[in-house]
């Protein structure tokens, strides 16, 4: 019989991301922090090739974030609500850690395996920082794929981001929402 694990099965069962604009301080402290993305980088890596990678953007980080944004987003000549949008969600942020996809060449590993982990490892930070009592979003949005505000902050022209993570402490209690039908999402295949 399997060893079972009841609390963290509990924990997957009703986990919740909360709204990035509902996080506020305090912040997970840097001892928390490496705790969470140790737990993160226990990601699956099919061929152990660690094809993703962490930034920390701090609020100093965060504020020339918004800035770099706002920049980008009239230069993009962008919908003036999608921009302000993108920009008070790094201006009102406290800490957000980029999950940066690294994909590595591998002649047995395709890039899409690798990327995929970049995603799993967004999920895992999510978890991580959820299970260890803060608040925590992944949010994407234009910003993350925009050459140069990725360049702006140190990819490389292979390289993506995954997600940012949002973290801190929630302000607000958000309402569950509904959740998929498994029956309506699974099939069984039968040769």
């Amino acid at each position: 019989m399997p060893q079972a694990n009841p609390a963290a099965l509990e924990f997957l069962l009703t986990r919740r991301s909360r709204p990035a604009r509902t996080l506020g301080l305090p912040i997970p402290g840097e001892d928390d922090l490496r705790t969470i993305l140790t737990a993160a980088a226990r990601t699956p890596d099919h061929g152990k090739l660690e094809p993703w990678r962490f930034i920390v953007l701090d609020r100093v980080a965060l504020l020339a974030m918004a800035e770099k944004v706002a920049q980008r987003g009239a230069a993009l000549n962008l919908d003036p609500d999608k921009q302000a949008k993108a920009r008070d969600e790094y201006a009102n942020a406290h800490l957000a850690v980029a999950v940066v996809a690294a994909p590595r060449d591998s002649d047995k590993i395709p890039r899409s395996e690798q990327v995929y982990s970049a995603g799993a490892t967004c999920l895992a930070l999510l978890n991580a920082a959820l299970a260890a009592g803060w608040g925590a979003n992944w949010l994407s949005g234009w910003p993350s794929r925009d050459p140069e505000i990725t360049a702006w902050l140190g990819l490389a022209a292979h390289e993506d981001i995954a997600g940012f993570i949002h973290l801190g402490t929630e302000s607000a209690a958000p309402p569950d929402r509904p959740r998929p039908d498994i029956d309506a999402i699974t099939t069984r295949f039968v040769p």
